[in-house]
């Protein structure tokens, strides 16, 4: 006997409130941590775009966009093209927007695309001081890392309470 679509949607619409509160709560915990840890050790561990990549990993944890892959090869390689246009061309907004453009390229034909890493080359061009290669570990790459794990540890956790 299967139930009805209309017993089927309301059982959905009751799920979302609590996916959306664990979706919030675990963002809480992913910034809050590599927020302390940023703090804790006077290194830049956070990007902008990392609130944007909670939405995924702790709204949306089963969606292509939020695989390892994607999350930190996405932002690996938009913040690497965005290191290397910056310079290898210099300051600018059309330097900018060549750095975002290939950052989207690339992330397509590599199977990485992670939309939030999109805002990397932005976050690099505009950022004072400017950053150097070591961007690309710290932050970017240890910081996505430690989010990514996170988000694991905290869906897994509540598999097994749930």
């Amino acid at each position: 006997m299967t139930a009805s679509p209309g017993v089927h949607a309301g059982a959905a619409a009751r799920r979302r409130p609590v996916q959306a509160l664990l979706a919030g709560i675990g963002a809480f915990i992913g910034i809050a941590v590599v927020g302390g840890l940023a703090h804790a050790t006077a290194l830049p561990w956070l990007l902008g775009s990392f609130g944007a990549s909670c939405v995924l990993l702790f709204g949306y944890p089963d969606v292509p966009f939020a695989r390892a892959r994607n999350v930190i090869g996405g932002h690996v390689l938009a913040a690497t093209v965005a290191v290397a246009c910056l310079h290898l061309l210099g300051p600018g907004w059309i330097p900018m927007a060549l750095a975002a453009g290939i950052a989207v390229v690339l992330m397509i034909a590599s199977d990485t695309t992670h939309p939030p890493a999109g805002s990397n080359p932005l976050i690099v061009f505009l950022a004072t001081p400017q950053p150097d290669w070591q961007f690309i570990l710290m932050p970017t790459l240890i910081g996505a890392l430690t989010l990514y794990l996170l988000a694991r540890v905290y869906w897994r956790l509540l598999g097994k309470i749930r």
